[in-house]
């Protein structure tokens, strides 16, 4: 009986505590959260376009900084099931009378149209 008791002890005490034992089909969530942003809507982009033709290419940021209206933040987080986390951020800014004066991000900038003739 004393073997039986102790034997039963070591099994719940190895099962509790260790993280190699791995339990199964536990289902985790990726988490999304932000704007999600790719390369085909910053190609559309060009210096010179007025707020609400970015905000329809962009869609509404999700940051507006209080203290500067200038300055539009769109940021994308994701985190999967294994816990890999990956980021994207994306920053425009306006001159004053409202239209695009930059890009700035993780992604490549679109090529001006000027520059394209020359």
């Amino acid at each position: 009986m004393r073997l039986y008791s102790i034997l039963v002890l070591l099994i719940v005490f190895l099962f509790s505590g260790c993280s190699w034992v791995k339990f199964p089909s536990i289902h985790k969530v990726s988490v999304q959260q932000g704007n999600i942003v790719n390369q085909e809507m910053i190609d559309k982009l060009q210096p010179g376009m007025s707020k609400p033709q970015v905000q329809y290419i962009m869609g509404t940021p999700l940051i507006v900084d209080t203290f500067s209206p200038l300055h539009w933040d769109y940021f994308y987080s994701k985190v999967d099931s294994k816990g890999s986390k990956s980021e994207q951020r994306v920053s425009l800014t306006f001159d004053n009378t409202n239209l695009l004066l930059s890009i700035d991000g993780a992604f490549s900038l679109p090529i001006n149209t000027a520059d394209k003739n020359q």
